[in-house]
């Protein structure tokens, strides 16, 4: 890539006006991460079609695996890609570079070991997500397929952090939407021609996930990126090592963490019948639609922090801060009052059941309230990430999953039922939001205050 165009990326991370930095990131990363949605919302229109609500619950179960490989993906991207940003900023060009190199095979080293591992632990995981006689078959073989592919699935989402550290959100967008629409041509030849149903589903998303992995290898390997990977880097330095895990370990937590409650969350539901499950998994996943435009904005905010952390200019992030959560909250308010009026419209989509359809259409009403708040959470968390300080970034995680959403979860549910259970997660996006967004700020204004002196 020739300089000209090396120097656009550094000036939009350094100079461009702050809201407009961050929707030329946000919004393309936005746009593919929407397209990212029909991942999971092809899977559980084609599943739905089958007549099977069984296996569109088994789909549900099985998602914190993918969590689980997604969070050991970002222990490794986001922990480089912090480093990165920072280097950029600070003017450390070959650190990044080397960074890079070591990001790309920790990625193929982390995926054996989790592919191997829960393979070996196949039944017992299945079990333990909460698979019942109805769903055991399907859940098992749609864990299955994904550990198979889990280099790709990891690998997908390693490079993609990696792109968008250095600016590149164009390739990393190209990446997911090669593998979305992969994905959705796959899908129906495995699950009805091939006759293959739920396992079908999950062979398609893993060959998308392999496609986008490779279009973003491509880009670094035909040395269209602004950074680049070489052989010479292979040995790992102590600094970057303990950068990475330095600030990847705890996000890696972090999703671990938001896993868990996901399985507290189902194991709850199950209560109410499987079908609920089924119900509960359709809600969610047009509900991440709005989830991945707050990911978008946070993530489109995160490269612009860690470099501008790296130059210490501290008002540009206090501008970036304020910018970023007005964007993300306004957005996501529209976003919530379309859900609430096309509720059923939406489920029935995806199911023939009217049982589905009621339910699900209450359960989308009621966690719909976490949009205007959550993405100013994720926003404060990555830039705690990208600034070199995962231990708050984590906090907020501890503090958000494990103090409120799972107690407020466990205590809702026995005192007001299902019902009570839904609103547990609006509860805690709201009090959460409110702590990190003044967390951050007032680590920034330290942080300034300290530099002030320092030169003084």
């Amino acid at each position: 890539m020739d300089t000209e165009q090396d120097d656009k990326r550094i000036a939009l991370l350094s100079r461009e006006k702050p809201a407009k930095a961050i929707i030329r990131l946000g919004v393309p990363l936005i746009a593919g991460m929407c397209i990212m949605v029909l991942y999971n919302l092809v899977d559980t229109y084609f599943i739905g079609k089958t007549g099977d609500d069984y296996q569109m619950a088994a789909v549900n179960l099985a998602y914190p695996v993918m969590m689980v490989m997604v969070a050991v993906s970002n222990m490794i991207g986001t922990g480089a890609a912090s480093l990165i940003a920072r280097c950029l900023g600070a003017g450390r060009r070959e650190t990044a570079d080397h960074t890079v190199t070591v990001a790309f095979w920790l990625t193929a080293a982390a995926s054996a070991l989790v592919g191997g591992v829960g393979l070996l632990l196949l039944d017992p995981l299945v079990r333990g997500l909460g698979a019942g006689d109805n769903t055991f078959l399907y859940t098992r073989q749609y864990v299955m397929v994904l550990l198979l592919g889990s280099i790709f699935t990891m690998g997908s989402y390693t490079f993609g952090s990696l792109l968008r550290s250095e600016g590149s959100v164009k390739y990393s967008v190209a990446g997911m939407v090669a593998g979305t629409v992969t994905n959705i041509v796959l899908d129906p030849v495995f699950i009805f021609v091939l006759g293959m149903q739920v396992q079908g589903a999950a062979i398609a998303t893993v060959l998308g996930n392999a496609v986008s992995m490779g279009i973003s290898l491509a880009f670094y390997l035909c040395g269209r990126t602004l950074l680049r990977p070489s052989l010479r880097y292979l040995k790992p330095t102590k600094e970057i090592l303990g950068e990475i895990f330095w600030v990847g370990v705890p996000a890696t937590l972090e999703t671990l963490l938001t896993s868990a409650a996901y399985v507290v969350n189902n194991r709850l539901a199950v209560d109410y019948g499987e079908l609920t499950v089924a119900a509960m998994g359709i809600a969610q996943k047009i509900l991440s639609l709005g989830n991945y435009v707050y990911q978008g904005f946070a993530a489109g905010t995160q490269p612009i922090m860690g470099y501008n952390y790296g130059a210490k200019n501290y008002p540009r992030m206090l501008q970036v801060l304020r910018a970023g959560v007005l964007i993300v909250s306004g957005t996501e308010l529209f976003l919530m009052l379309w859900f609430g009026i096309l509720a059923p419209v939406l489920i029935d989509v995806f199911t023939d059941s009217p049982e589905v359809v009621r339910t699900g259409s209450h359960v989308l009403r009621t966690i719909m309230w976490i949009l205007p708040f959550v993405g100013a959470v994720s926003m404060s968390r990555m830039s705690f990430q990208a600034m070199g300080k995962p231990l708050y970034a984590f906090a907020i995680t501890l503090v958000r999953q494990l103090f409120l959403y799972i107690p407020l979860l466990l205590l809702l549910n026995r005192v007001f039922g299902f019902g009570g259970m839904l609103w547990a997660q609006p509860v805690t996006e709201l009090i959460m939001m409110a702590a990190s967004v003044l967390l951050l700020w007032f680590t920034i204004r330290h942080e300034q205050n300290h530099a002030t002196l320092i030169e003084e």
